[in-house]
């Protein structure tokens, strides 16, 4: 097994100025143009978000160019991405919807522009390979809610879900990330506007389980949907080695339901280039559409393949509410982050 080259010391990031009421961010539709075919949904993201953070939502210039144009145009998606960046009255960004296809915006991007004018970005899912690159830039960028999902939730930007921006976003201090009190996987009729109001239905929260591990451990957070970090693994968009080294991984799986063995072997590679072994500990979230037999299952690899790779000390934590759930948190990456499996504790300094 290759190993990581220890740096001398921890990543450091530049955390972005803080979203409060009154500032301006902007809505990027970096993965997928199906807004256009939601705009109910869109209008109920915008006006949700300003009820609820006070924040007012700004479409990039072409956010609402319609899919088949940031289809046949990612550089257009990338040139919507550095205009938020340079624009001295956009003060944060948020990804509109996600999508499979965020990679292809790669040749077109100044990851310069990114350090040069840090500000907020705010995603999930495909916008993995955004956050990534907001990571390779040294800027902190938030795992969390997209506008048409949880900020268009049905009935109101869930209150677990509000919190966790507000910790992560708005304020200063250090926070735990708690379990969500109650969480669903519900579909919606996003084109029916007047289904709106109708919350949907939830089941009470089941709480996380830790896998393994007994001493606390601490790093720098670094992590996403793992189908997209998969897809953007051997690029050059691919986080160097000292980056990943003495991190806390945030690990999501997609609507894609990818079989748990397949998990497996993606963790295999982290393992084969040393990323198990530098890291410092792990969070997995609630796995989507997941049976309880593939969750078991889902478990057993993962303590497999980090016994596979000497790690059976790494503390672990499971079904964390972030990703493809509903309500979510709100993960700071690059922020400081404490695993205290004893405790049950997981400390977030932003």
């Amino acid at each position: 097994m290759s190993s990581l080259t220890t740096p001398t010391t921890p990543p450091v990031f530049i955390r972005p100025p803080r979203l409060v009421p009154g500032s301006q961010v902007a809505a990027l539709s970096l993965s997928s143009g199906f807004v256009t075919e939601v705009l109910g949904r869109y209008r109920a993201g915008v006006r949700q978000v300003a009820d609820s953070l006070g924040w007012e939502i700004v479409p990039a210039p072409n956010a609402l160019r319609g899919p088949e144009y940031l289809d046949a145009h990612p550089e257009a998606r990338a040139d919507d991405l550095h205009w938020a960046l340079q624009n001295p009255e956009i003060h944060g960004m948020v990804s509109i919807i996600g999508g499979d296809d965020s990679i292809r915006l790669l040749p077109h991007l100044k990851p310069d522009l990114i350090r040069a004018y840090p500000k907020a970005f705010l995603g999930y899912s495909d916008s993995t390979f955004t956050l990534m690159q907001f990571a390779r830039a040294g800027v902190m960028a938030y795992h969390g809610p997209a506008l048409l999902t949880d900020l268009a939730e049905n009935g109101g930007i869930h209150p677990f879900t509000l919190e966790g921006l507000r910790r992560a976003l708005v304020l200063d201090d250090p926070f735990d990330l708690m379990p969500a009190p109650e969480w669903t996987q519900a579909g919606e009729d996003w084109e029916d506007e007047a289904t709106q109001h109708v919350r949907r239905p939830f089941a009470p929260g089941d709480g996380w389980e830790w896998l393994q591990g007994q001493v606390p451990a601490e790093g720098h957070l670094l992590g996403g949907c793992i189908e997209i970090l998969d897809m953007l693994n051997g690029t050059p968009g691919w986080p160097s080695p000292d980056l990943w080294h003495g991190a806390v991984l945030a690990l999501e799986t997609s609507n894609d339901v990818p079989p748990p063995a397949q998990v497996g072997y993606w963790l295999r590679n982290f393992a084969a280039q040393g990323i198990l072994a530098g890291a410092a500990g792990l969070i997995l979230a609630r796995p989507r559409d997941y049976t309880p037999d593939m969750t078991a299952s889902l478990y057993r690899w993962v303590r497999r393949v980090l016994a596979e790779a000497g790690r059976a000390d790494m503390p672990v934590v499971a079904n964390v509410d972030f990703g493809h759930t509903s309500p979510q948190l709100t993960l700071p990456i690059g922020a400081r982050v404490r695993l205290d499996p004893e405790a049950g504790r997981v400390t977030v300094t932003p």
